[in-house]
């Protein structure tokens, strides 16, 4: 049974679990899905567009994003995510994060991307994502892997 969604604390740098690769999710259980509506709830009220679970102290393969307008929200739960294919075309996007308040700095990436991953639901799901979309899925991949 899932209950309302609790703001978690953000782990910042230079806490070592941001630089361990997380751990894969073996089975998506209600536990999982309130994970991810806890996830949700705490990069909405950060305020952020993503949010990867070892930035709230879980060695889980789990993310959540939403690049969506204030009016429109576009949430996206990911569980297990893997990048299976990027674009050779680059672009830059200054990019800030959660763990490392007041900072930005320019980022280059491949500008377009294709993500496999499970949903709450345990359905596999696969995304192309371009513009910001791309840039945020890559970098909350990256906290997965330790980057």
């Amino acid at each position: 049974m899932r209950v309302t969604p609790k703001i978690m604390p953000i782990i910042k740098v230079p806490d070592p679990i941001l630089r361990q690769t997380a751990i894969p999710v073996a089975e998506i259980t209600d536990g999982t899905r309130q994970l991810l509506d806890d996830m949700a709830a705490t990069m909405y009220n950060a305020p952020g567009i993503g949010l990867a679970a070892p930035q709230v102290n879980l060695s889980q393969r789990v993310i959540v994003i939403d690049c969506g307008k204030d009016d429109e929200p576009e949430l996206r739960k990911m569980v297990n995510p893997e990048i299976v294919s990027a674009s050779d075309t680059r672009s830059i996007v200054e990019e800030g994060c959660l763990s490392i308040p007041d900072q930005t700095a320019d980022v280059e990436r491949p500008a377009e991307v294709k993500v496999r991953y499970l949903d709450e639901n345990g359905d596999s799901q696969s995304l192309v994502a371009t513009g910001l979309l791309a840039t945020c899925v890559q970098h909350e991949i990256d906290h997965l892997n330790g980057v």
